[in-house]
């Protein structure tokens, strides 16, 4: 499965563009493993080029659902070679709906 396509380039915006946005900022992509528990919801993310300006990688910024819940940045090389406990590789939910942070992990903005 393709894991990122032409699609969710042209809609996922550009790196540190939804900071402001707090709890409001949309996952524009979900990606999971199909035999474990770790998530990755990206609201951004860019290219990352070599010193030629060719495209080497891509870095998203989103949460991530693992061990924790917690806001950090992903490449898509590591999620293209990341296996689950039985072997499965990362697929991409297709019927994924954008959502903001605040409706997937609220408990991470609740105020003390």
């Amino acid at each position: 499965m393709l894991l990122l396509t032409k699609e969710i380039r042209g809609k996922i915006p550009k790196l540190r563009s939804q900071e402001n946005k707090a709890e409001q900022a949309v996952a524009i992509v979900k990606f999971f493993t199909p035999d474990s528990s770790w998530t990755w919801y990206a609201i951004e993310g860019e290219p990352i080029l070599n010193e030629a300006g060719q495209e080497i990688d891509f870095e998203f910024f989103g949460l991530v659902e693992g061990f924790e819940k917690e806001l950090g940045y992903f490449v898509l090389s590591e999620l293209e070679s990341a296996k689950g406990l039985m072997g499965l590789p990362i697929e991409r939910d297709k019927f994924w709906q954008p959502k903001t942070l605040a409706e997937i992990a609220p408990e991470i903005f609740q105020k003390v």
